[in-house]
């Protein structure tokens, strides 16, 4: 089977490691680990990607000290990072996530991308924020009550419109930097089939030539869809 390459999943972890390894505070961690960002969309686009999701912040860390950090991080830089992706990319942008208990300024900067990206075509960006699986199982039961909407459950397009990145395509593959090898709670419903690599390296020192040899990796793969 020829192996296709439509969606690349990513789960960014270590920049607070990052952060201590290289003697700097966390906030600096994380701007380094966020202007990484546009790097990897920069490669994405490189190899014509079409679908890009990453896992910027789990609801299971929100209540950590970091999250105020991070909201700064937001409003100083990532929000300038994602308009020029927007505008200077022609990326199309979907922050996905509980959006309870978020400030209304993040709010407001998330919708204002979201709105200004949704004619772009060039590659579609998903972005984990304050996002859990099982918090999106719940979600998706609440709405199912509370709107009395009706599923054709012989129809899969119509169940994976349920979930916060729809009919796209699940990932091909999926990367995790860091070290750890688990999926944190991170879009389940969605890697099914996924093929998944871990790698060591801190995210925020992840680089091109890293993410292109794990490509490389991934073509040499015979995937079946079965035990």
């Amino acid at each position: 089977m020829t192996n296709n390459l439509d969606h690349i999943a990513l789960i960014l972890d270590g920049n607070k490691r990052w952060a201590k390894k290289n003697k700097v505070n966390n906030k600096y961690g994380y701007k380094k680990g966020f202007e990484n960002i546009r790097n990897i969309v920069n490669w994405s686009l490189s190899i014509n990607l079409s679908n890009l999701t990453i896992f910027a912040l789990s609801s299971e860390n929100f209540n950590r000290s970091s999250v105020d950090i991070i909201y700064d991080i937001i409003y100083q830089n990532f929000s300038t990072i994602l308009e020029n992706l927007v505008n200077d990319k022609g990326i199309k942008i979907n922050i996905f996530g509980s959006k309870e208990s978020l400030p209304k300024k993040v709010l407001d900067i998330f919708q204002n991308i979201e709105n200004n990206s949704s004619n772009n075509k060039n590659l579609n960006l998903n972005i984990g924020f304050n996002y859990g699986f099982k918090d999106e199982i719940k979600h998706i039961l609440i709405k199912l009550k509370n709107e009395n909407i009706n599923i054709n459950l012989n129809n899969q397009s119509e169940i994976n419109n349920l979930f916060y990145i729809g009919s796209i395509p699940d990932p091909d593959l999926l990367i995790r930097t860091g070290g750890y090898q688990r999926l944190s709670n991170f879009i389940m419903y969605n890697l099914t089939y996924t093929e998944l690599f871990f790698t060591k390296t801190l995210w925020p020192e992840f680089t091109e030539t890293e993410f292109k040899s794990i490509i490389n990796k991934y073509f040499l793969i015979k995937r079946k869809y079965g035990l």
